[in-house]
C-alpha cells in the first residue's frame, strides 16, 4: 500500500509541474506585442493632457502640440506618417522608442519624465530623406 501512495504522490507532483509549465506557456502567448506596448507607454499616460509647447535647443521656433495620449511626443518629425513602434528601453522615469514609418524614414526618441507637466526629449532619425537630430523640452501650457 505504501508503494501505491508513493506513486500517487509522484503522479500528483508531476501533474502540478505540468500545470505550472502550461500556465507559463499560456502567459507567454498572452503577453503579445500589443500588451508590451501598453505596458511600455505607462509613463506617457502619466502626462497631463492638453496643449504642450516644445522648445528645441537648436534655436528652432517653438512648436505646440495637443497631447491626448502622450504618444504625440514620440513622432514629432513624423506626425501624420504611418509608423510602427518598437520599444527599445523603459526605465524609471524614461522611455526610449524606436520606430519605422512606411516610405518616410525612421527614428528613435527618448522621453525623460520630470513631472506630469514637463519632459525632456531627444530624437534622431531620417524624415523626408533627411537626417534629423534634436533635443527639446516639452511643457504643458494649457488646454487644447
Amino acid at each position: 500500500m505504501n508503494d501505491n501512495r508513493a506513486s500517487q504522490g509522484i503522479g500528483t507532483a508531476a501533474s502540478r509541474v505540468m500545470i505550472m509549465i502550461a500556465s507559463v506557456l499560456v502567459g507567454a502567448i498572452a503577453f503579445s506585442p500589443a500588451m508590451a506596448e501598453r505596458l511600455s507607454l505607462a509613463l506617457l499616460e502619466r502626462l497631463s493632457k492638453g496643449a504642450w509647447e516644445i522648445r528645441f535647443r537648436d534655436d528652432a521656433p517653438p512648436r505646440r502640440v495637443c497631447l491626448r495620449t502622450g504618444r504625440e511626443l514620440i513622432l514629432l518629425r513624423h506626425s501624420g506618417s504611418e509608423c510602427g513602434r518598437y520599444f527599445v528601453d523603459e526605465d524609471v522615469g524614461k522611455v526610449t522608442v524606436q520606430y519605422s514609418c512606411r516610405g518616410d524614414g525612421y527614428g528613435r526618441t527618448r522621453i525623460r519624465f520630470e513631472t506630469p507637466h514637463l519632459v525632456q526629449l531627444e530624437s534622431q532619425g531620417i524624415a523626408n530623406g533627411r537626417l534629423f537630430q534634436f533635443t527639446a523640452e516639452a511643457r504643458r501650457i494649457g488646454d487644447c
